[in-house]
């Protein structure tokens, strides 16, 4: 029997992408427990609906998990405005817009619309960004383009310290963002766009998220 190289190589490349993104979402999860630990937001990974097939008895079942739209992750800023984004994580040097599904982009847009701070939490690699829905929406108007690189997203590169600090930019456009200017003409793709590095430590008096 001729073994598909390519085909194997395709399902290890899919097993190492799932435990990636499994790595992932448990950066972000530990980040929730530090933003909420600091009384700075409260934010929960969404359970996934799953639909019992058949009972076993004894507590077993075979079961499935089913498609859903709501948002990866969701909860509450100090102050009391919500939050909602999906997290996407890619082992290759580029992120597709198409990788949040239009259901779930629908989702982001009716949060956003009502006030929410809503985002796509990114992972390339081994760099991090959390990336205005907004943004994400007007990927093709912005870059010309239905993709993205680590170099495009730069503007919002968020701090990573063992947990992905969704809430702490490095970058100005980030920062501005966060803190309620909604204008896309003023964020760019590619570099921090001559924004001031923020100098200050996690826990600093520049500490993004102390002022959410």
């Amino acid at each position: 029997m001729q073994i598909d190289q390519k085909k194997l190589a395709l399902q290890y490349q899919n097993k190492v992408n799932n435990a990636q993104g499994h790595s992932f979402e448990g950066y972000i999860k530990a980040g929730c427990v530090f933003y909420d630990q600091r009384g700075l937001a409260t934010v929960d990974k969404t359970p996934e609906p799953f639909r019992v097939l058949k009972k076993l008895g004894n507590g077993i079942f075979n079961g499935r998990f089913t498609a859903r739209a709501q948002p990866d992750f969701q909860g509450t800023l100090a102050g009391g405005r919500s939050i909602v984004f999906e997290a996407k994580y890619t082992t290759t040097d580029r992120m597709t817009r198409e990788t949040v599904t239009d259901e779930q982009q629908k989702a982001l847009a009716q949060h956003a619309e009502r006030g929410a701070l809503s985002a796509v939490c990114v992972g390339i690699r081994n760099d991090f960004f959390f990336v205005p829905w907004e943004v994400w929406r007007d990927m093709k108007k912005l870059i010309g383009r239905k993709y993205v690189t680590a170099a495009d997203l730069e503007a919002f590169r968020v701090r990573f310290n063992g947990a992905v600090l969704f809430l702490d930019f490095t970058h100005e456009a980030g920062r501005r963002w966060i803190h309620g200017n909604p204008n896309t003409k003023e964020w760019r793709f590619g570099g921090n766009g001559t924004e001031q590095e923020a100098n200050a430590e996690i826990d600093g008096p520049g500490h993004t998220a102390d002022g959410v």
